[in-house]
């Protein structure tokens, strides 16, 4: 990147952050964790109680990028057509034409993603992957920007399917919005009204696109590709889990580092925005030994404890 694209990237990314903020008061680290998401062309999963604006954040996310909303509420009569679409025939034309599903959307909310079936949850995690929807052997890309943004409540689990190791992974990075602080609640109840009606884009989607093409030039040292490298294999060898951080989270979690890097205005990679971003991108990744499981140690604690072991590159190497 110029530098004045640096400088452009990095005053539009906090505008879109201040933007955004205007809906979910008080949740600023966690909307930058979703834009990071969103120009590293990635998914988000939000566990969180209900109630704490899931469906605010993906919402003012639309608006202020300019781009299309849906929800989906998942259940567990959902059809997998009920997400991506179907082909019906029209007897005027006399030919089959395709309705496109709700999955079509700059950003799509995939609300309690744990209650529909594995065969549902299969379908969107395929479009997730792939960015488009076949049909009867046609291909329908779904459009860029393009995120979906996953919940599950973690307080009800009675007639859920859990996710799969293998399908978590596929999400960029986890995260959770939580209650706002009094100051923020008080603000709240004295609006009393939906915020994001309120609010205007500041962007394109096509300029959404640029950001995310730069943000793929930001140069990152061999010593930090090193450095995750190395953190990853401390997840595999921690003697708590007995799966650690695939390949695929080094590769999100450079990706990320790479749109933090120019969210701050730079155009290199610090190890530091690796190790800020460490616990949302891998620890929803790690699958504990039963016995750590059991003895109620979390992921989060073992990414914890592995950035603070292995230590990060003091020089670069090219």
């Amino acid at each position: 990147m110029t530098p004045e694209q640096t400088t452009w990237f990095a005053e539009t990314f906090d505008a879109l952050v201040a933007n955004v903020g205007q809906a979910l008061l008080g949740k600023e680290e966690t909307v930058r964790l979703v834009l990071i998401a969103m120009l590293a062309d990635g998914h988000v999963l939000l566990e969180d109680a209900p109630g704490t604006g899931k469906t605010s954040l993906a919402k003012a996310i639309s608006a202020t990028v300019q781009g299309s909303h849906h929800r989906i509420q998942f259940t567990p009569d959902l059809l997998p057509s009920d997400v991506t679409g179907v082909t019906i025939y029209d007897q005027s034309s006399q030919r089959f034409e395709f309705h496109p599903g709700p999955i079509f959307a700059s950003v799509v909310l995939a609300d309690e993603i744990n209650r529909a079936s594995p065969k549902t949850q299969a379908a969107l995690l395929e479009v997730m992957e792939e960015a488009n929807v076949t049909v009867d052997g046609v291909t329908h890309p779904v459009g860029r920007p393009f995120m979906v943004i996953a919940t599950q409540n973690p307080i009800e689990q009675a007639g859920t399917y859990r996710l799969p190791e293998a399908q978590l992974d596929r999400f960029l990075l986890k995260t959770s919005l939580g209650y706002p602080d009094r100051a923020s609640s008080v603000e709240i109840l004295a609006g009393l009204k939906d915020r994001t009606a309120a609010l205007r884009p500041r962007i394109t989607t096509q300029a959404v696109g640029t950001m995310a093409d730069l943000a793929l030039t930001v140069h990152v040292d061999p010593a930090v590709l090193d450095y995750v490298a190395r953190l990853l294999e401390a997840t595999r060898d921690d003697p708590q889990t007995s799966l650690g951080a695939s390949i695929r989270g080094g590769l999100a979690l450079v990706r990320c580092a790479k749109v933090a890097a120019a969210a701050d205005g730079r155009d290199y990679v610090l190890p530091d925005d690796i190790k800020v971003l460490g616990q949302a991108v891998l620890a929803h990744r790690l699958v504990l030994d039963s016995e750590a499981e059991f003895a109620g140690v979390t992921a989060t604690e073992v990414v914890a404890r592995v950035l603070s072991q292995v230590a990060p590159p003091a020089l670069r190497q090219g």
